[in-house]
């Protein structure tokens, strides 16, 4: 990604790998190369992303096995959040824990409140290998540990439980059989 380009302008959307795929169910690995192939990922995933009208995109998600993801999410006053970060860590979740109303875009057309906690600060790295410290309240401290997770092998519904979860899963399952995405 060039400074000073529109995310994603440059990039070309990617096929989603959607619920049940193995690489959205296994822990990513780290990045260690730092190289115009890692900028096209980006790229790619912010193209992907706004084709499928997100607000944030874990690398598994496009069947890339990476610890990268990729954001443009507001948060609760209604200020954007706009970046990236390679292999990131969850370094703090904190605050208080709220249940509101969470999807993804593996699992198209499912929605379930989901509990999270309202902040959350994420570091990590640039596409050049800099450091990055993301912290976001709010939806956004929502997207930030949505994304982690899926670094971990972990989609929201394996945080649901009871009835709750099998809703989540049948909609999922009944949304892809009948093409949805």
């Amino acid at each position: 990604m060039r400074l000073g380009s529109i995310p994603g302008s440059s990039g070309s959307v990617r096929t989603m790998s959607h619920f049940g795929a193995p690489v959205l169910h296994r822990a990513a690995g780290r990045v260690t190369a730092f190289d115009d192939a890692l900028a096209a990922l980006v790229e790619d995933m912010f193209a992907t992303m706004y084709a499928a009208d997100g607000v944030g995109l874990a690398a598994p998600q496009v069947g890339v096995a990476q610890r990268v993801f990729v954001y443009d999410c507001p948060d609760d006053e209604d200020r954007r959040h706009l970046g990236h970060v390679v292999n990131p860590r969850l370094v703090a979740a904190d605050g208080e824990p709220v249940t509101g109303p969470e999807g993804c875009l593996s699992l198209p057309g499912v929605e379930a409140p989901t509990t999270r906690f309202d902040r959350a600060v994420v570091e990590g790295v640039d596409l050049r290998g800099n450091p990055v410290r993301v912290e976001g309240t709010g939806f956004f401290a929502r997207c930030l540990q949505h994304e982690c997770d899926h670094l971990e092998g972990t989609v929201f519904t394996d945080r649901l439980r009871g009835l709750r979860r099998r809703r989540a899963l049948w909609a999922g399952r009944r949304a892809l059989r009948q093409g949805t995405p």
